[in-house]
């Protein structure tokens, strides 16, 4: 009885760990959501007026492959949208981002595995504004691409084996420089964000053969 709680035992820590492992898939998808809606109102002299409102979506969905233990190496898809109004004006910036990662899980005994990961790639940047002047809607329109790089981290929850609630922050950062007229246009859109989302694991068909 003794030997077959243990062999058990040997077996649940074996499979607890496998997680993560060389030759392992990890497919993501985090999502922020009104963790920068930001509405704003100034006082003086007993009167008070609101300043812009801002409302913030981001989906990135992504998918890594661990090249070692622990450390899985893929491709996030960013999409973030803010949306600005004030005063009967509306802007709305969107942005596309395609970008090659790499994510260092410590995995470890218990369910909560803290992670780090860092990517650089490819933006491309959308505003699309309008604004009312003496009842006439005058909307303009600009696409910017250009050099975009992100760092992340938090923990994830193993609700099972292979089934993880991801928890945590990241910090992106988009930049380009461009000349109109002679001019020298610099563009840098930094965004700082919670996020919440899940992954899945999936085993190497060799650790499933081994079993």
């Amino acid at each position: 009885m003794k030997k077959s709680l243990l062999v058990g035992a040997i077996a649940l820590f074996g499979l607890a760990n496998a997680q993560m492992t060389k030759g392992d898939w990890v497919i993501s998808g985090n999502t922020g959501m009104g963790f920068n809606n930001v509405n704003t109102t100034y006082k003086a002299e007993g009167e008070s007026a609101d300043g812009p409102k801002v409302s913030t979506f981001s989906l990135t969905p992504s998918v890594g492959y661990f090249v070692i233990d622990k450390l899985a190496v893929g491709i996030d898809l960013g999409f973030t949208t803010a949306t600005t109004k004030f005063e009967g004006a509306k802007s709305t910036t969107t942005s596309l981002a395609v970008m090659p990662t790499a994510t260092y899980y410590f995995a470890n005994d218990s369910k909560f595995v803290p992670f780090l990961g860092a990517g650089i790639g490819y933006a491309s940047v959308k505003n699309k504004g309008s604004v009312d002047v003496m009842g006439v809607s005058e909307s303009m329109e600009s696409t910017t691409d250009g050099l975009a790089w992100k760092v992340k981290g938090g923990v994830t929850y193993m609700a099972t084996q292979s089934l993880g609630i991801n928890l945590g922050l990241s910090y992106d950062q988009f930049s380009n420089k461009e000349t109109y007229f002679g001019t020298e246009l610099k563009t840098n859109v930094k965004t700082f964000g919670a996020n919440i989302g899940f992954s899945y694991f999936i085993k190497s068909k060799a650790q499933k053969t081994d079993k």
